[in-house]
């Protein structure tokens, strides 16, 4: 068995014992250097936070463990395909590869249809249940402009 098969196993594991203590079938672990960061389970209905995906708790926990927003260098195993709020979160967080166990075919099968998001993202916004429009006060670039006078802004 793999180091990377090893992981995701523990990764599904999580999962695992989520749903049986009353959670989503979703669990993930971040690794770096061999070591663990971090782990996180399916915590929306528990904490009735629909952001708080099991990828996105464990980039969480490990950014606060490593004292950085960045975990460059770190993997990120799941026990399923990220829907496209946690591959964005990877996608933030720098991190190095994220590998999945399950895909969004079998998310679709426990009735948790990720492909939705996956297509919704392809049609133009005005076709989108949800309005997104644009709106620019005078004061728009405000935030932008006082971050960039800041002489000690961190770099993203």
């Amino acid at each position: 068995m793999t180091d990377h098969t090893a992981w995701l196993a523990r990764a599904v594991d999580l999962a695992v014992d989520n749903v049986a203590s009353g959670g989503g079938p979703f669990g993930a672990v971040i690794v770096r250097d061999g070591v663990v960061l971090a782990t996180g389970q399916n915590r929306v209905t528990r904490d009735l936070d629909p952001t708080a995906h099991a990828e996105v708790v464990a980039i969480r926990a490990a950014c606060t463990s490593v004292g950085d927003f960045s975990l460059a260098g770190a993997t990120l195993y799941t026990s399923c395909e990220p829907c496209p709020l946690c591959l964005s979160a990877a996608l933030w967080a720098r991190l190095d590869q994220v590998l999945y166990a399950a895909d969004r075919d079998d998310a679709a099968r426990g009735g948790f249809d990720d492909r939705e998001f996956y297509e919704l993202f392809e049609k133009p916004r005005e076709q989108w249940p949800m309005g997104i429009t644009g709106l620019r006060p005078d004061n728009a670039s405000a935030p932008f402009d006082s971050w960039l006078a800041h002489e000690h802004r961190t770099a993203y």
